[in-house]
């Protein structure tokens, strides 16, 4: 059994502040009308749609987050990429050159907004920052004709997003659950596992972490309060932001963190905190006193997504690197990778040929009871997002 060794705890999140087999199936229309798959139309006036060349141009250039994706053995090189090539003929440009959404979208932004390719035909963006781009007309409606792995294998839980309903857009690469992790040791082998711990259980005082991720942070507060982050209104978020300020004035919390969180929980130094539970996979490979609990509130999932920016030169090209990694032994390869929730329905049998704890791990593949507890914190508007990540700044000192 092929046994993947987990990733160093550097990865998508590593840098993250507050704003975030056999051939390739590429099916014609006819297939698809055989497995009722509509193809994608292109509405009229679309923006900024361009010729695409990936028939003369075999090549895609994709950007996405450091260490989020599979690596060679000596640490280069990314074995699933040089697959689809040889699949294909089509050559991967990959640039870990996504530190941030904020800033990668000040990065683009003058470009889209032009109406100029900005030299990347995929990215990879967490979901509000997708939605986001949508809304201002600069992600390409994908074509469902060049997706059939995609559309066929994508799991229910992401098929509907409000901020892409009917995934007209977007594809998911991975998910992102936001969960409570405690150090046994440091909690003196006492469970943590609620909001209304972290916040006002004396034995942590001093000793708390938070996420600097603001849906995160807000939304697991918010399901502690009885509310759901999907149908948040402002008077609600300005209580949840109330109730986080105040466990800070007491000082409950240690510090707001991104995924530097991780060297203090291993330690003990924080005793309990909100974690992403990628990391969390990678820490208890090493420390057993690691541990994960679900609120009985529910947890927080966002994801990052698969987009075609406006104006890309290789659309083609992108929709069939997409619909690779939904092929499930593709996708047990990537999550074997990086340890995060896998979008990819049907990939447990070939993930435990991989690694079969990691099959069995519900932080990657989570069962139905689990996924009855995500909620997603709902899109806002452009006027919304301001005053929250304001007032969320103001929390954290940002």
């Amino acid at each position: 059994m092929e046994r993947y060794q987990p990733r160093t705890v550097v990865n998508r999140r590593a840098l993250l502040r507050a704003g975030g087999a056999g051939a390739l199936a590429i099916g014609g229309l006819g297939a698809l009308a055989g497995c009722g798959i509509p193809p994608a139309g292109r509405p009229d006036g679309a923006l900024g749609t361009s010729a695409d060349r990936s028939a003369r141009e075999r090549a895609v250039a994709f950007s996405s987050w450091t260490g989020y994706i599979d690596a060679g053995a000596d640490g280069k090189g990314h074995p699933t990429l040089d697959d689809f090539r040889r699949r294909t003929g089509i050559a991967v440009t990959y640039t870990e050159d996504i530190n941030d959404n904020v800033e990668f979208f000040g990065k683009v932004s003058k470009q889209l907004t032009a109406g100029q390719d900005i030299g990347r035909d995929l990215v990879c963006v967490t979901d509000w920052m997708a939605g986001r781009m949508i809304r201002l007309g600069w992600a390409q409606r994908l074509d469902a004709s060049h997706l059939p792995n995609a559309y066929a294998n994508l799991a229910p839980a992401f098929r509907n997003p409000d901020w892409d309903p009917g995934r007209v857009h977007s594809y998911p690469w991975t998910g992102i659950p936001a969960v409570i992790a405690y150090n046994r040791k440091a909690t003196g082998g006492r469970k943590v596992d609620s909001m209304s711990q972290l916040l006002e259980d004396p034995r942590l005082k001093g000793r708390v972490g938070l996420l600097s991720e603001m849906r995160d942070t807000v939304g697991l507060t918010l399901l502690d309060m009885g509310n759901r982050p999907e149908e948040v209104t402002a008077d609600e978020y300005t209580a949840a932001i109330t109730r986080l300020r105040r466990a800070r004035d007491r000082g409950q919390i240690r510090r707001f963190t991104g995924n530097d969180y991780t060297g203090d929980l291993n330690k003990g130094d924080i005793a309990a905190c909100i974690a992403w539970a990628g990391d969390l996979v990678q820490l208890q490979a090493d420390n057993t006193d690691i541990q994960y609990a679900i609120p009985d509130a529910g947890y927080m999932l966002s994801s990052d997504n698969l987009l075609v920016p406006r104006n890309a030169r290789h659309q083609r090209n992108a929709e069939r690197l997409i619909d690779y990694y939904y092929q499930p032994k593709i996708a047990a390869r990537l999550a074997a990778a990086i340890s995060y929730v896998s979008p990819v329905a049907g990939l447990r049998d070939e993930l435990a040929k991989i690694d079969k704890e990691l099959a069995d791990n519900s932080l990657i593949i989570p069962g139905e009871a689990m996924l009855a507890k995500a909620h997603a914190f709902r899109s806002l508007t452009a006027a919304e997002d301001k005053a929250f990540e304001a007032a969320f700044s103001e929390l954290t000192g940002a």
